[in-house]
Protein backbone atom coordinates (compact mmCIF):
# COMPACT_ATOMS: atom_id res chain seq x y z
CA UNK A 1 0.00 0.00 0.00
CA UNK A 2 1.46 3.39 -1.00
CA UNK A 3 1.31 6.52 1.39
CA UNK A 4 -1.33 7.94 -0.90
CA UNK A 5 -3.41 5.33 -0.96
CA UNK A 6 -3.12 4.87 3.13
CA UNK A 7 -3.93 8.72 3.52
CA UNK A 8 -6.79 8.42 1.25
CA UNK A 9 -8.42 5.56 2.91
CA UNK A 10 -7.71 7.18 6.45
CA UNK A 11 -9.50 9.79 5.45
CA UNK A 12 -13.10 8.30 4.60
CA UNK A 13 -12.53 6.62 7.68
CA UNK A 14 -12.45 9.42 9.75
CA UNK A 15 -15.14 10.89 8.11
CA UNK A 16 -17.25 7.92 8.90
CA UNK A 17 -16.30 7.83 12.29
CA UNK A 18 -17.69 11.29 13.14
CA UNK A 19 -20.82 10.00 11.75
CA UNK A 20 -21.07 7.41 13.86
CA UNK A 21 -19.56 9.47 16.99
CA UNK A 22 -21.73 9.38 19.93
CA UNK A 23 -20.68 12.91 21.36
CA UNK A 24 -20.10 15.86 19.81
CA UNK A 25 -16.59 15.89 21.08
CA UNK A 26 -15.88 12.95 19.54
CA UNK A 27 -17.39 13.88 15.83
CA UNK A 28 -15.54 16.85 15.99
CA UNK A 29 -12.17 15.10 17.00
CA UNK A 30 -12.84 12.79 13.93
CA UNK A 31 -13.22 15.60 11.29
CA UNK A 32 -10.27 17.31 12.35
CA UNK A 33 -8.25 14.14 12.01
CA UNK A 34 -9.97 13.73 8.57
CA UNK A 35 -9.02 17.48 7.78
CA UNK A 36 -5.10 16.49 9.16
CA UNK A 37 -4.76 14.10 6.88
CA UNK A 38 -6.74 15.69 4.11
CA UNK A 39 -4.36 18.41 4.20
CA UNK A 40 -1.40 16.06 4.09
CA UNK A 41 -2.55 14.68 0.97
CA UNK A 42 -4.09 17.82 -0.27
CA UNK A 43 -0.13 18.90 -0.44
CA UNK A 44 1.57 15.82 -1.74
CA UNK A 45 -1.01 15.35 -4.22
CA UNK A 46 -1.85 19.29 -5.75
CA UNK A 47 0.73 21.14 -3.70
CA UNK A 48 -0.55 24.38 -1.91
CA UNK A 49 -3.73 24.51 -3.62
CA UNK A 50 -4.68 20.54 -2.68
CA UNK A 51 -4.60 21.75 0.85
CA UNK A 52 -6.54 24.91 1.09
CA UNK A 53 -9.96 23.03 2.13
CA UNK A 54 -8.83 20.45 4.42
CA UNK A 55 -6.57 22.85 6.40
CA UNK A 56 -10.08 25.19 6.97
CA UNK A 57 -11.60 22.00 7.89
CA UNK A 58 -9.13 21.22 10.41
CA UNK A 59 -8.90 24.94 11.72
CA UNK A 60 -13.01 24.82 11.92
CA UNK A 61 -12.92 21.70 13.65
CA UNK A 62 -10.03 22.38 16.32
CA UNK A 63 -12.03 25.77 17.00
CA UNK A 64 -15.25 23.37 17.95
CA UNK A 65 -13.08 21.27 19.91
CA UNK A 66 -11.85 23.97 21.95
CA UNK A 67 -15.81 25.34 22.19
CA UNK A 68 -16.72 21.90 23.64
CA UNK A 69 -14.08 21.48 25.58
CA UNK A 70 -14.57 24.91 27.14
CA UNK A 71 -18.45 24.45 27.55
CA UNK A 72 -17.61 21.14 29.40
CA UNK A 73 -15.19 22.68 31.92
CA UNK A 74 -17.70 25.22 32.76
CA UNK A 75 -20.42 23.28 33.12
CA UNK A 76 -21.06 22.93 37.08
CA UNK A 77 -23.50 20.26 38.70
CA UNK A 78 -25.26 19.39 42.67
CA UNK A 79 -24.21 15.92 43.99
CA UNK A 80 -27.96 14.80 42.95
CA UNK A 81 -27.03 15.77 39.15
CA UNK A 82 -23.81 14.24 39.50
CA UNK A 83 -25.66 10.60 39.97
CA UNK A 84 -27.33 11.77 36.56
CA UNK A 85 -24.42 12.28 34.62
CA UNK A 86 -22.63 9.15 35.84
CA UNK A 87 -25.85 7.47 35.64
CA UNK A 88 -28.52 7.33 32.56
CA UNK A 89 -26.46 10.26 30.95
CA UNK A 90 -23.13 8.40 30.74
CA UNK A 91 -21.74 9.39 27.50
CA UNK A 92 -22.90 12.82 26.82
CA UNK A 93 -20.66 15.82 27.38
CA UNK A 94 -20.76 17.67 30.45
CA UNK A 95 -22.32 20.70 28.52
CA UNK A 96 -24.50 18.51 26.87
CA UNK A 97 -25.64 16.49 29.84
CA UNK A 98 -26.06 19.75 31.84
CA UNK A 99 -28.37 21.61 28.76
CA UNK A 100 -30.43 18.77 29.12
CA UNK A 101 -30.53 18.58 33.17
CA UNK A 102 -32.05 22.27 32.60
CA UNK A 103 -35.14 20.97 30.84
CA UNK A 104 -36.62 19.23 34.12
CA UNK A 105 -36.03 20.37 37.80
CA UNK A 106 -35.77 18.75 41.23
CA UNK A 107 -38.36 17.67 43.41
CA UNK A 108 -38.87 16.27 47.03
CA UNK A 109 -42.00 13.36 47.23
CA UNK A 110 -43.38 11.95 50.43
CA UNK A 111 -44.65 8.42 50.68
CA UNK A 112 -48.15 8.08 48.39
CA UNK A 113 -46.95 10.41 45.45
CA UNK A 114 -47.67 8.66 42.67
CA UNK A 115 -45.78 9.10 39.79
CA UNK A 116 -47.55 7.24 36.99
CA UNK A 117 -50.26 5.78 36.88
CA UNK A 118 -51.71 2.20 34.57
CA UNK A 119 -52.95 3.32 31.01
CA UNK A 120 -52.19 6.59 31.72
CA UNK A 121 -50.08 8.21 28.85
CA UNK A 122 -46.42 8.69 30.97
CA UNK A 123 -46.15 12.49 30.19
CA UNK A 124 -42.82 12.73 32.70
CA UNK A 125 -39.95 11.39 32.83
CA UNK A 126 -38.05 10.84 36.46
CA UNK A 127 -34.95 10.35 37.73
CA UNK A 128 -34.88 9.20 41.47
CA UNK A 129 -32.17 10.02 43.43
CA UNK A 130 -32.77 9.05 46.51
CA UNK A 131 -35.62 7.12 48.20
CA UNK A 132 -38.18 4.01 47.22
CA UNK A 133 -41.10 3.54 45.28
CA UNK A 134 -43.31 0.50 44.70
CA UNK A 135 -44.36 -0.94 40.84
CA UNK A 136 -47.84 -2.44 40.43
CA UNK A 137 -49.75 -3.67 37.67
CA UNK A 138 -53.30 -5.10 37.81
CA UNK A 139 -53.43 -4.34 41.35
CA UNK A 140 -50.29 -6.66 42.22
CA UNK A 141 -47.15 -5.53 43.26
CA UNK A 142 -44.31 -6.28 40.46
CA UNK A 143 -41.47 -4.58 41.25
CA UNK A 144 -39.85 -1.77 43.60
CA UNK A 145 -37.63 1.33 42.05
CA UNK A 146 -34.60 2.88 43.98
CA UNK A 147 -32.22 5.29 43.63
CA UNK A 148 -30.43 5.83 40.76
CA UNK A 149 -33.17 4.29 38.43
CA UNK A 150 -35.15 6.10 36.23
CA UNK A 151 -39.41 5.83 35.80
CA UNK A 152 -41.09 6.69 32.72
CA UNK A 153 -38.77 5.83 30.09
CA UNK A 154 -40.12 3.18 28.29
CA UNK A 155 -42.95 5.32 27.22
CA UNK A 156 -42.59 8.94 28.17
CA UNK A 157 -40.99 9.56 24.23
CA UNK A 158 -44.04 8.00 22.34
CA UNK A 159 -47.51 7.71 22.93
CA UNK A 160 -48.05 4.25 24.55
CA UNK A 161 -50.05 4.55 28.20
CA UNK A 162 -48.21 3.12 30.77
CA UNK A 163 -47.98 -0.19 32.23
CA UNK A 164 -47.81 -0.26 35.63
CA UNK A 165 -48.34 2.50 38.90
CA UNK A 166 -45.64 4.13 40.35
CA UNK A 167 -46.11 4.99 43.84
CA UNK A 168 -43.01 6.40 46.52
CA UNK A 169 -43.12 4.57 49.40
CA UNK A 170 -40.30 6.94 51.53
CA UNK A 171 -39.07 10.17 51.35
CA UNK A 172 -37.51 10.57 47.99
CA UNK A 173 -35.96 13.28 45.54
CA UNK A 174 -36.14 12.97 42.05
CA UNK A 175 -35.97 15.08 39.10
CA UNK A 176 -38.65 15.28 36.77
CA UNK A 177 -38.86 16.46 33.16
CA UNK A 178 -41.92 17.28 31.00
CA UNK A 179 -42.48 14.73 28.16
CA UNK A 180 -43.18 17.44 25.47
CA UNK A 181 -40.49 19.52 26.61
CA UNK A 182 -37.70 16.74 26.75
CA UNK A 183 -38.95 15.53 23.19
CA UNK A 184 -38.68 19.19 21.60
CA UNK A 185 -35.32 19.33 23.14
CA UNK A 186 -33.82 15.82 21.81
CA UNK A 187 -35.03 16.32 18.49
CA UNK A 188 -32.99 19.45 18.23
CA UNK A 189 -30.42 17.61 19.98
CA UNK A 190 -29.81 13.82 18.13
CA UNK A 191 -26.94 12.93 19.83
CA UNK A 192 -28.83 14.22 23.46
CA UNK A 193 -31.44 11.39 21.98
CA UNK A 194 -29.02 8.76 21.59
CA UNK A 195 -27.12 8.77 24.62
CA UNK A 196 -30.61 9.10 27.00
CA UNK A 197 -32.26 6.28 24.48
CA UNK A 198 -28.88 4.03 25.52
CA UNK A 199 -29.29 4.70 29.08
CA UNK A 200 -33.07 3.88 29.15
CA UNK A 201 -32.35 0.47 27.25
CA UNK A 202 -29.85 -0.11 30.36
CA UNK A 203 -32.86 0.66 32.73
CA UNK A 204 -35.38 -1.09 31.13
CA UNK A 205 -32.67 -4.09 30.98
CA UNK A 206 -31.86 -4.05 34.53
CA UNK A 207 -35.65 -3.79 35.55
CA UNK A 208 -36.59 -6.58 33.81
CA UNK A 209 -33.68 -8.92 35.03
CA UNK A 210 -35.16 -7.65 38.65
CA UNK A 211 -38.34 -8.88 37.70
CA UNK A 212 -37.44 -12.40 36.54
CA UNK A 213 -35.10 -12.68 39.30
CA UNK A 214 -38.26 -12.10 41.72
CA UNK A 215 -40.60 -14.49 39.87
CA UNK A 216 -38.22 -17.35 39.63
CA UNK A 217 -38.70 -20.11 42.04
CA UNK A 218 -36.80 -20.79 45.22
CA UNK A 219 -35.61 -23.49 46.10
Amino acid sequence: MTVMLFLYIVIFIAALASLLGRSRLSSHLMIGLAGAFGLAYGLEAHGMMGGIVPLIILVVAAVQVASVLGADRAARFSKDEEAMLYGPLEGLGRAQARRLLDQGYWIDGRPGDVLTREGQHATQLFYLVTGEAEVRAHGHLVGRVGAGQLIGEATVLGDAPATATVTLTAPSRFWCAQGQALNAYLAANPDARHALEHGFTISLREKLEAMNRAAAPTS
